[in-house]
């Protein structure tokens, strides 16, 4: 009789364990999908260093609708992710700022060169050898992609490479661009 008990119990105990592993699982950041931030944050202090070694910080770029993209050039994911930055930016202008920050410990020598085997001519590089960016964030791996309000909020973001040139992408920053509301919706867009 207690054998019947304690086995009750434990998978009582399982069963009560999953379903909080699947209501938290609901709610966890699939790599690549748009998360929208409820209500917006204001986004932590920090500052970065532009090719030429002047200091920059998201301050600077208030009253614009920012996509702030943390990465580096050993990261296969950010690597695949680059391009399709550099096609949003070259099509939305000047609308967004997209600020890529690479957390490359060595900094410009390595970031220049990728820069240019891969052609990316409109989104602008930061560097951040020192990772303050990713420890403010709280990052927990790259490459991760906060979308900033005009006002300096936190309105989303993205865990993993995505595709920003994707029409669900660009629509969910146009309608960022209408408003600073916060948008409900997500959508799951991959990168192989």
């Amino acid at each position: 009789m207690r054998w019947c008990a304690a086995l009750a119990l434990s998978l009582l105990l399982l069963l009560t364990r999953a379903g909080s592993v699947e209501a938290g699982a609901a709610e966890a950041p699939r790599l690549g999908e748009f998360f929208p931030v409820s209500p917006p944050q204001p986004a932590p202090p920090f500052s970065f260093v532009d090719a030429g070694g002047n200091a920059a910080s998201l301050a600077d770029f208030s009253g614009k609708l920012v996509v702030f993209n943390l990465w580096a050039t050993w990261c296969a994911p950010c690597l695949r992710e680059m391009p399709s930055l550099d096609r949003m930016q070259a099509r939305l202008g000047e609308d967004v700022v997209v600020l890529a920050i690479s957390e490359d410990r060595s900094g410009g020598k390595v970031v220049e060169p990728f820069i240019e085997k891969l052609g990316l001519r409109s989104v602008k590089f930061y560097l951040d050898p020192k990772s303050s960016a990713e420890q403010a964030f709280k990052v927990q791996g790259l490459p991760t992609s906060f979308v900033i309000g005009r006002e300096g909020d936190v309105l989303g973001r993205v865990e993993g490479a995505a595709e920003w040139d994707s029409p669900k992408l660009l629509d969910t920053l146009k309608s960022f661009l209408a408003s600073d509301e916060p948008i409900k919706a997500s959508f799951r867009r991959v990168l192989p």
